[in-house]
């Protein structure tokens, strides 16, 4: 039994409900964690270009939360991307730097934000799914079991998808701009939980 995949098909369609300020939040924080995760790693192993979204990642956040001057930081960054060497069509034979899970999520986060439509969501969910069964286990349980590791990181995502719902009325208007005040709270109840290793249920 492959419970993953229904888990995954649950994620898919509540992220295909969302509004797009919902999905908003929902990128920014799964790729938060994964950056977090990458910024844990020992020096050697971390990679500079995806060190260097954590700005891209954060003007996300901004935006996501309802500061409407994000746009041009985050338009700027995939700019940037896809300026550089690390946007090509080389396939296997070009930097796969891009393709390291937690640059990938933030991209696409970036992505979700400035378009809103729902795949560039699931392509974070997707990489966030993958990277549980490769980065250190929350659950020792989880160590020898990637089905279990995938399952878990779904279960996550729907706890997230369920806090970020309790705020949906606002997150809609979002991208748009919502005051200062406004933005400030919902950091505190978004982003701060939402950007936990750990569990949310804990």
């Amino acid at each position: 039994m492959h419970v993953w995949k229904d888990l995954d098909t649950t994620v898919a369609g509540r992220l295909a409900a969302a509004s797009d300020g919902e999905r908003a939040v929902f990128c920014a924080a799964a790729a938060q964690r994964l950056m977090l995760a990458h910024e844990a790693l020992p020096a050697d192993e971390r990679r500079p270009f995806t060190l260097g979204l954590r700005p891209l990642l954060e003007a996300v956040w901004d935006g996501a939360l309802g500061d409407a001057a994000a746009f041009d930081s985050i338009k700027r960054g995939l700019g940037t991307y896809y300026l550089g060497p690390y946007c090509h069509n080389e396939g296997p034979d070009g930097p796969d730097d891009a393709d390291e899970h937690a640059a990938a999520a933030v991209l696409h986060a970036a992505e979700a934000y400035m378009h809103g439509c729902h795949d560039f969501a699931l392509f974070v969910s997707g990489h966030a799914i993958e990277a549980a069964t490769e980065l250190p286990p929350q659950d020792e349980d989880f160590a020898d079991d990637p089905e279990e590791a995938r399952a878990e990181e779904l279960r996550r995502q729907l706890r997230d998808l369920d806090l970020i719902a309790t705020e949906a009325p606002t997150l809609r208007r979002a991208r748009f701009g919502l005051t200062p005040a406004t933005t400030t709270r919902l950091a505190g109840v978004l982003r701060e939980p939402l950007s936990r290793i750990d569990d949310l249920s804990q």
